[in-house]
C-alpha cells in the first residue's frame, strides 16, 4: 500500500484537540467546552494518521466505521467526501464525535498511541467533518425506499430506535416511533448536559426523520395509551428500543430524605431548563443545586454529567464519592479530568454507609474503602476499611449507580413477553426477535445500560433483521395466496 505523503506526520506533528475554553468560563454555562477545529488543524491532525495494515480503530469500533480511510480524505482537503464515508456507517457521526469514550474505544486502540506519541484525534475529526457537512448543506435527505405497504411500531426514540428507524425508512416501511417523552432523542436529549452535546445537535437530527414521513407520537406510553397487543395489530413488526430507565436503589438509612435524588431525575430537569420548559421541581429547588453542599454517588459518565451540571447551577461545593479509586473508575478519563479542571472534589475510596438530617438530607455518613482481590471484571473489589469513617455535609445527594430495566412483561400488559433475570427482554441472538412474533428488540433494554455508539450498531443490525423477517412474511402471504 503507497501512502500519500500527507499522512504519517505523527512524528512530526504534536497531538492537538480543539482549544477548551478555560474552566472558569465553561463552568457558567451549558455550552460545549470546546469549538471544533479550524479546517487546516482538522487535516493537519488527520495527516498524523499512520494508515496502520490492521486498524485497531475500526476494529474496536462497535460501528466498525471506515476511520483511516475518511482521516485520509480529511488530511486531502476532501472534507465532503470524507464526511459521506463517516456517514456511511453511522446515522449519528457528529454525536458520536462528541460523546462516544474515545479513549477507551477508538483512540485508546490507536497504534500510534502505543509509541509514545499520541492518538490521532479521531472523535474530534469526526464531529468537525459532520458539522462542516451540516454547514455546507451536504447533509442530504433520507433516501426513502419504495413504498412496501407495510408499517413498523418503534418503542422508543433513543439513539437505538432513531437508528433503526432510519434504515426502516430507507427500505420503504411506514414507520411509526412511540415515545413517552415530549421529545425524541431519549438519553440524548434528556440525559446528557448541554455541554457535552448541545441539544440543537440532536434536534435536526430529528428533524431529518420527521422530513422523511417518519411519524412521532410523543408522550405516549405503552401500557397507558395502548398495550403491547393493541401495537402489534396496528403495525406488521413492533420494535422494542426503550432502554433503561429503572434507577439502581440504595438501601441505606436515610435514603427517604428530601434533598436525595435520582441522577436521571436531576439531569432531565436541568436539561428541561435549557430547552425553557416550566420545571416546578427545579424552580422550587428540589432539583437544583444552586447554593447548595452537593455529594453525586457512582463513578461512571452519569455521575460525571452530575458533578459537572452541579457546577453550572452555581453549587456551593460538589464531591464525587467513589467506592474505588482512580485507576479503577469505569467512567472516562477525560471527563474526569474536565470535573477536576472544573472544580469537583473526588473522594476515592468512599461509600455511603448512610443519609443523616432530620426530614431533609443535611450529611453522608461515609464509610472509607480499601480495594481486595480483582472481582468478576477484573477491577480490584472494594472492601470495608473499619478503621475510617467520616461524614460529609450534603444539601443534596445524587444518586448516579446506574440502570436497571422497567418490568416491561407488568408495564405493557404482555406476561408472554420473555425477559432475564435482570429484566433486560430476551431475543434471539441472530433475529433480534423476541418469543413473541414479529416483536424485536435492540439497544439498552436488551444488553443493559450500554454506549450510545452500542445503541446504533443495534438499531442498524435489528432494522436489517426486521427487514428481512418482513420480506419473507411478504413473500409467504404471496404463495399463499
Amino acid at each position: 500500500m503507497i501512502v500519500p505523503e500527507t499522512m504519517l506526520q505523527f512524528v512530526a506533528r504534536d497531538q492537538a484537540y480543539p482549544d477548551k475554553r478555560a474552566a472558569g468560563d465553561r463552568a457558567d454555562d451549558f455550552r460545549e467546552i470546546a469549538d471544533r477545529y479550524a479546517t487546516g488543524n482538522a487535516e493537519d491532525q488527520a495527516g498524523r494518521c499512520s494508515q496502520c495494515g490492521v486498524p485497531y480503530c475500526t476494529v474496536h469500533c462497535p460501528l466498525h466505521n471506515h476511520i483511516p480511510d475518511w482521516l485520509r480524505l480529511t488530511a486531502e482537503g476532501r472534507l465532503r467526501e470524507a464526511y459521506e464515508l463517516s456517514n456511511a456507517t453511522s446515522t449519528m457521526p457528529e454525536i458520536c464525535g462528541r460523546i462516544c469514550p474515545q479513549d477507551r474505544l477508538c483512540e485508546g486502540n490507536c497504534v500510534i498511541e502505543f509509541t509514545g506519541h499520541g492518538a490521532v484525534t479521531i472523535g474530534s475529526v469526526e464531529r468537525f467533518i459532520t458539522d462542516k457537512a451540516w454547514d455546507e448543506g451536504w447533509v442530504e435527505p433520507v433516501a426513502v425506499g419504495r413504498a412496501r405497504g407495510r408499517s413498523v411500531a418503534v418503542v422508543g426514540a433513543g439513539p437505538a430506535g432513531l437508528s433503526a428507524a432510519e434504515y426502516l425508512r430507507m427500505n420503504g416501511y411506514e414507520v411509526h416511533i412511540y415515545d413517552r417523552h415530549d421529545r425524541a432523542g431519549g438519553l440524548l436529549t434528556y440525559g446528557i448536559p448541554g455541554f457535552k452535546l448541545e441539544k440543537p445537535v440532536v434536534m435536526r437530527r430529528v428533524d431529518r426523520l420527521k422530513a422523511a414521513g417518519i411519524v412521532f407520537h410523543h408522550g405516549f406510553s405503552v401500557g397507558v395509551d395502548a398495550t403491547l397487543d393493541e401495537l402489534r395489530a396496528r403495525h406488521d413488526a413492533v420494535l422494542i428500543a426503550t432502554g433503561v430507565y429503572k434507577p439502581r436503589a440504595v438501601d441505606l438509612p436515610g435514603a427517604e430524605l428530601d434533598g436525595v435524588v435520582e441522577s436521571l431525575d436531576f439531569l432531565t430537569a436541568s436539561n428541561r431548563k435549557g430547552f425553557g420548559d416550566a420545571v416546578p421541581a427545579f424552580d422550587g429547588g428540589a432539583l437544583n443545586a444552586c447554593g447548595k453542599h452537593v455529594v453525586v454517588i457512582g463513578g461512571g459518565d452519569t455521575a460525571m454529567d452530575c458533578v459537572r451540571t452541579a457546577l453550572r447551577q452555581g453549587a456551593a461545593s460538589v464531591r464525587c464519592l467513589y467506592r474505588r479509586d482512580r485507576a479503577n473508575m469505569p467512567g472516562s478519563a477525560r471527563e474526569v479530568a474536565n470535573a477536576e479542571e472544573e472544580g469537583v472534589e473526588f473522594v476515592w475510596l468512599a461509600a455511603p454507609a448512610a443519609f443523616t438530617g432530620e426530614g431533609h438530607v443535611a450529611g453522608v455518613a461515609v464509610a472509607r474503602m480499601r480495594l481486595g482481590q480483582p472481582d468478576a471484571t477484573g477491577r480490584r473489589a472494594p472492601e470495608p476499611d473499619p478503621q475510617a469513617a467520616e461524614t460529609i455535609r450534603a444539601d443534596l445527594v445524587i444518586k448516579a449507580l446506574g440502570f436497571d430495566a422497567e418490568d416491561l412483561p407488568r408495564l405493557w400488559a404482555a406476561p408472554e413477553l420473555g425477559v432475564t433475570r435482570w429484566g433486560t427482554v430476551l431475543v434471539d441472538a441472530k433475529t433480534m426477535m423476541t418469543g413473541l412474533d414479529g416483536v424485536f428488540a435492540a439497544g439498552d433494554i436488551v444488553r443493559g445500560a450500554s454506549l450510545v455508539v452500542w445503541a446504533i450498531r443495534d438499531g442498524h443490525d435489528v432494522a436489517a433483521a426486521m427487514h428481512g423477517w418482513l420480506k419473507a412474511r411478504a413473500a409467504s402471504e404471496r404463495v399463499a395466496a
